[in-house]
């Protein structure tokens, strides 16, 4: 399961919020891959997913947060999904 958090430089919520977040989503799934995308470098990207603002959490490729999740909230979010089979 990829989970990427798309932020900023100088972003001092997504800056506060990272480690507290990838821990959450680390210990809520094993099969998670944790990605941090700077969406100034990636903007095509980002746009191609739907962040509009920062930060925001792709899951596999869908929006889920389109705004700073707490780690219970993204937790919740990864147990409700599907294990994805091999």
């Amino acid at each position: 399961m990829k989970v990427e958090l798309f932020h900023a430089p100088g972003c001092s919520r997504c800056t506060a919020a990272r480690e507290d977040l990838k821990a959450a989503a680390t210990a809520a799934r094993a099969d998670v891959e944790w990605r941090e995308v700077n969406a100034l470098d990636e903007m095509d990207y980002a746009v191609e997913r739907g962040v509009l603002s920062l930060p925001s959490i792709v899951i596999d490729g869908e929006l889920v947060f389109s705004a700073l999740p707490s780690p219970q909230q993204l937790r919740a979010a990864l147990l409700r999904r599907p294990a994805v089979r091999s």
